[in-house]
């Protein structure tokens, strides 16, 4: 699959290597072209030297193409910008921005941009809220046969009932992030725009639940 990232520092080279390393294709953005430098010779996607939330540096970065784009620049009004455009314009239904300061995350969760803190980054977090299957678990028990995960939820789940999502995986709902603070959902809780959806789940079946939330929810004749 093809992603996008907006950054070339030390978080935007790492993930590019690490989404790479994967077999994805990446193309990064920064306005400076020496930041490309951190990425080393061995790095065989783009480097496309602009703005991040320029229309035209996004197409040549093929953001029309793009699974998922992540905005890591070191800036949280150009990373939020760049990511309500390639959601709102390019039509890029995974997307994350990489935030500097806490105070603002309720506004990004209510735009339905996912936030990742810079005090509480780590690769395995941006790369659970970019890929669609395979990511880490948040947590595995020790016999290794349940795991709690953040579970990638398709858009078309907004409105249906957490117990919905539950009967249709064959999980429980752990907790849900909801405006960036962690809630028990209770029996008539509803899945909303912005929740990010954290599910125990057997680890043999976390990749069929995964593509059972990727996708719509089955519509059943009456």
């Amino acid at each position: 699959m093809h992603f996008v990232i907006m950054g070339c520092g030390r978080v935007g080279s790492s993930l590019a290597h690490s989404l790479e390393s994967q077999g994805h294709d990446v193309a990064i953005i920064d306005q400076e072209e020496s930041a490309f430098r951190r990425l080393g010779s061995s790095f065989e996607g783009r480097r496309v030297t602009g703005v991040g939330f320029d229309r035209d540096t996004l197409h040549e970065a093929g953001i029309a193409d793009a699974y998922a784009f992540a905005a890591v620049s070191n800036g949280d009004n150009s990373n939020i910008l760049a990511a309500r455009v390639a959601r709102e314009t390019f039509g890029v239904e995974h997307v994350v921005a990489r935030i500097y300061d806490p105070g603002r995350a309720e506004v990004y969760q209510r735009l339905g941009i996912p936030t990742v803190g810079t005090v509480k980054w780590t690769a395995d977090q941006m790369l659970r809220r970019l890929l669609p299957q395979g990511h880490v678990p948040e947590l595995v028990d020790p016999s290794g046969n349940v795991v709690i995960a953040e579970v990638t939820v398709n858009p078309a789940w907004v409105g249906h009932r957490i117990s919905e999502l539950e009967q249709a995986t064959g999980t429980r709902a752990a907790y849900l992030t909801r405006l960036g603070a962690a809630i028990l959902p209770g029996a008539d809780s509803v899945f909303q725009e912005g929740d990010l959806l954290h599910l125990a789940s057997l680890a043999t079946e976390l990749p069929t639940v995964e593509r059972t939330l990727d996708a719509p929810p089955e519509v059943t004749e009456h």
